[in-house]
């Protein structure tokens, strides 16, 4: 039943429906405001993540002049500033300024009324998937954080639909991951493009992974639901708000205190722990080189298998606390410093093709980087959800199978491709 009491009202919104949820424009309008998103954030974060790394960097050799003036044991200096602070310093230089970007993008799409859209226009592959709706809505929120999106799904009445939406949600690439995609992209991917260019180039490559996320994270539902999740699909009913000029105020200020500084926040009480850990390995001597080496010469011929090398393992391994780490992990291994290490892509680049990376190396670094297990937050938060430790181990175990066959797909194709 339809009643219109403001007819030109009514006509301006239906209007923008045709456009925006059309059977021929719907999607490719939302593929382009998610390309302009990732695109602002990439561009937009450069300099400011630049800046800011140079600052806290800055800060470090203050600290470390501190404790040299106060005759301080050289084990103490190396746990808090080159393992704690550094880690800290890592996590808030490279997330900061694209959480700070994205969020409100995010945010002003979701305060115009656009995000139920997309839930609509998303409907016809879940329901093919057996899932629901809703659980677009519950993607969108892990793209900030997967712990987010877990505890979003609450919004599902199914409890077989909801407890899918939970098992897949690590799927979607969170904040923690971005920083790591964005710079393999434009270390390995952005042809012979350069300035706007380039970041256009990455901007697309970023939203391809991200299809490409969303793809498997169907892929999975599907699954889930043709075996251990089985059942009858329940209705949908959806809601879809008027459109509404956005209060930019309100949403700078609810992104940057509700999101960006929560989601910082967590990260850095996780981190910080991380870093200690993470330093002591990379001290205690083992043989000739250290614990860390060790660990990763154990892992090297798994990762030989998946085009990949132990010391990645192992980085994702330590990055579990949180994803952000990883590529300061990878660092911090490759140059056997004992320490977390800050560089710039100019000098990242050089360091990884020494350690024989090539474009395949870097694409399977992609892959894994999208599937495998969600962090400790994340693990902790389904564990709440479900309030089943098998779940969780389900929730973690099948992104990182499915992640792990494809890098053996890849390696093995290239291989035999030569």
């Amino acid at each position: 039943v339809i009643t219109v009491e403001n007819k030109a009202y009514n006509r301006r919104q239906w209007k923008l429906d045709q456009i925006l949820t059309g059977r021929w424009t719907g999607i490719p309008v939302m593929l382009a405001l998610l390309a302009v998103v990732f695109y602002l954030t990439i561009y937009g974060a450069n300099a400011p993540s630049e800046w800011l790394s140079r600052g806290l960097f800055w800060i470090q050799d203050r600290l470390t002049d501190l404790f040299t003036l106060l005759h301080a044991p050289a084990w103490l200096h190396g746990a808090l500033v080159l393992g704690v602070y550094r880690v800290l310093a890592w996590v808030v230089s490279v997330m900061l300024p694209p959480m700070a970007i994205f969020f409100p993008l995010f945010t002003l799409l979701e305060d115009a009324g656009y995000l139920p859209r997309v839930a609509f226009l998303m409907d016809r592959c879940f329901r093919a998937a057996g899932g629901s709706g809703r659980q677009s809505l519950t993607m969108c929120m892990g793209l900030g954080c997967n712990a987010c999106g877990v505890t979003g799904c609450r919004i599902i009445d199914s409890p077989r639909e909801r407890l899918v939406a939970i098992l897949t949600n690590a799927f979607i690439p969170c904040n923690g991951r971005f920083p790591t995609l964005i710079v393999l992209i434009s270390l390995f991917f952005p042809g012979g493009a350069a300035g706007v260019g380039r970041s256009l180039s990455a901007a697309a490559m970023l939203l391809g992974c991200l299809l490409f996320a969303v793809a498997m994270s169907l892929l999975a539902s599907r699954l889930l639901t043709a075996t251990v999740l089985r059942g009858q699909l329940s209705a949908f009913s959806l809601e879809l708000p008027p459109y509404r000029m956005t209060q930019v105020g309100q949403v700078l200020v609810r992104s940057l205190l509700d999101r960006t500084l929560f989601v910082l926040g967590r990260a850095v009480t996780v981190a910080a722990p991380a870093g200690l850990v993470i330093w002591v390995l990379g001290r205690v001597p083992v043989g000739s080189g250290t614990l860390l080496t060790a660990l990763a010469g154990a892992l090297d011929g798994p990762g030989r298998l998946m085009g990949l090398d132990g010391m990645v393992l192992l980085a994702f391994l330590l990055g579990f606390p949180a994803n952000e780490i990883v590529l300061p992990v990878l660092l911090m291994g490759y140059l056997r410093s004992g320490s977390l290490t800050a560089a710039g892509l100019t000098e990242l680049g050089p360091v990884l093709t020494a350690h024989g990376w090539t474009a395949e190396t870097a694409l399977c670094m992609l892959v894994l980087c999208l599937l495998h297990f969600p962090c400790g937050t994340t693990c902790l938060t389904i564990l709440r959800e479900t309030g089943s430790a098998r779940w969780t181990a389900l929730a973690a175990a099948l992104p990182t199978a499915m992640g792990m066959a494809l890098c053996m797909l890849i390696h093995g194709a290239v291989t035999l491709l030569g």
